[in-house]
């Protein structure tokens, strides 16, 4: 065997390909380590740098970019308390020589020059999910765009009733070319012809796989289909509750890609406006560093990371009211979100269409969206009380945007819409004192002392004797009749 292997040249003498490595730093010892793994528990395995090594002890990576982004946010995820470390990527040899002088580097330098190594962290998917936002403020505003409007097949859109003109009227094309769903319901129009069909969706766009970028539709249903799995997961009894009552699973698994049977760790949410399930890449998710006034520890991270909720106390509002509520990762939204009570959203699985959403609900319970728009937590509470709530940011049929006031009858259980405010209106329509008098009075068979004895219908607003006649019948004693003892 041998000399089987010295007489092959080709094996022997065969050049290595230059692979990269990983240089880890703890912020917290200020130790710089070569890695060389992670082991079952998340913990990550290090080696110190020394001139005499193995280097097949150390973790190697691609050079690819796009493979080791993908290796990279993989690694980044399964790692226990990852905020604890900074990584470097440098050739596997060159490793002990960068380590040795970034570790020299690191003792000489002040805080001021230490935070200048940033600049050659390398973050998972161009994104540090522990790093990435100061505060919850996050919305679609600070994503980079994903499409063009001329990448929009607007042909299509025609054919559903939509232009560009009336999706930047009801604030959903900015969204769609940022690669979100439409924050509300669309109505649309799918001309066949023979039959003309009208719908609420949700909008999306995805690049479809000959490139061209395709227009979805995510149309309201009943609810999910819990018995059925999705994408290779078979939902337990927890996550069909966690979903319908939050509307998030609460934890990372495995989903199968159906094209390329890649196993992605995932979260799932439900789509609280059409009961669409939605999946989010773990890897993708984002983390602030604060939520309103509470400055989150590596542990409270990792438990939003993981998809379970997050109770906190003492969060400051926009009004600086202290307050608490539980916050959870929302792959939908593919944000933190509040969720103040998980059995507020119930009843969003009820709707069906534009017509149920804005005149009726199912079970006489109060829709949660009416004509395309959610109510927040404060405008649902009054609703659903029978309270009056003003909204606006609704759209009409010509993409026109209107306002106006909702009230919730629980007698018929229907949406009553009104232009103006119907207890404005009701104020104004109360009778006066003196109109109260005289309806008493003459209808009622009551009686007023001023005017008690006056025989003849009171005048409008009278409320004392009007002439002479009246005051004398006013101040005639009240005869009692009765028999003689």
């Amino acid at each position: 065997m041998e000399e089987k292997v010295q007489n092959a040249p080709n094996e022997t003498n065969k050049i290595k390909p230059v692979s990269d490595t990983l240089l880890v730093l703890n912020i917290h010892t200020n130790a710089v380590e070569m890695v060389k793994g992670i082991d079952q528990d998340g913990n990550l395995q290090k080696i110190p740098p020394k001139e005499k090594r193995d280097n097949d002890q150390l973790i190697r990576v691609d050079k690819q970019g796009d493979l080791f982004s993908n290796f990279f946010s993989n690694f980044y995820r399964q790692l226990k308390n990852p905020s604890h470390f900074n990584f470097f990527k440098v050739s596997e040899y060159d490793a002990v020589n960068t380590a040795k002088d970034l570790q020299h580097y690191v003792d000489q330098a002040s805080p001021e020059e230490k935070e200048k190594l940033k600049e050659y962290e390398i973050l998972p998917k161009n994104t540090n999910p522990l790093k990435n936002q100061n505060t919850m403020e996050n919305n679609t505003d600070n994503q980079e765009y994903r499409f063009q409007p001329e990448q929009i097949d607007w042909k299509t859109m025609e054919k559903f009733g939509l232009n560009r003109e009336k999706l930047e009227k009801m604030n959903a094309l900015d969204p769609l070319l940022r690669g979100f769903k439409t924050n509300n319901l669309i109505p649309i129009t799918i001309n066949l012809g023979t039959a003309v069909s009208k719908m609420d969706v949700r909008l999306s766009l995805q690049t479809a796989d000959n490139g061209e970028v395709a227009v979805n539709l995510h149309g309201i249903r009943k609810e999910p289909n819990y018995n059925l799995k999705f994408l290779g997961h078979e939902f337990t009894d927890e996550d069909k509750k966690n979903l319908k009552e939050s509307g998030n699973m609460g934890r990372v698994v495995d989903l199968v890609n159906p094209k390329t049977d890649e196993i992605i760790p995932s979260v799932i949410s439900r789509d609280r406006l059409t009961n669409e399930l939605v999946a989010y890449r773990a890897e993708y998710m984002k983390i602030p560093d604060e939520i309103k006034g509470i400055k989150l520890d590596d542990h409270q991270k990792q438990t939003l990371l993981e998809g379970k909720p997050l109770y906190l106390e003492g969060m400051t509002s926009k009004k600086g009211e202290l307050f608490d509520a539980t916050v959870q990762f929302n792959a939908d939204k593919r944000y933190v979100e509040f969720i103040f009570n998980n059995n507020q959203n119930q009843q969003q699985t009820q709707q069906q269409s534009q017509s149920t959403l804005q005149n009726q609900s199912k079970g006489g319970e109060a829709p949660r969206v009416f004509r395309g728009k959610e109510l927040d937590d404060a405008q649902y509470d009054k609703f659903k009380a029978g309270q009056t709530v003003y909204v606006d940011g609704l759209v009409d049929g010509k993409g026109k945007a209107y306002q106006g006031y909702i009230t919730f009858n629980k007698e018929t259980s229907k949406t009553d819409f009104s232009f103006t405010n119907p207890n404005k209106l009701k104020e104004k329509a109360q009778p006066s004192e003196e109109h109260k008098t005289q309806k008493a009075v003459n209808s009622d068979g009551k009686t007023n002392e001023a005017t008690k004895n006056i025989k003849e219908p009171l005048e409008s607003k009278q409320q004392q004797p009007a002439n002479k006649k009246q005051e004398a019948q006013q101040k005639k004693p009240v005869r009692f009749k009765g028999r003689k003892m």
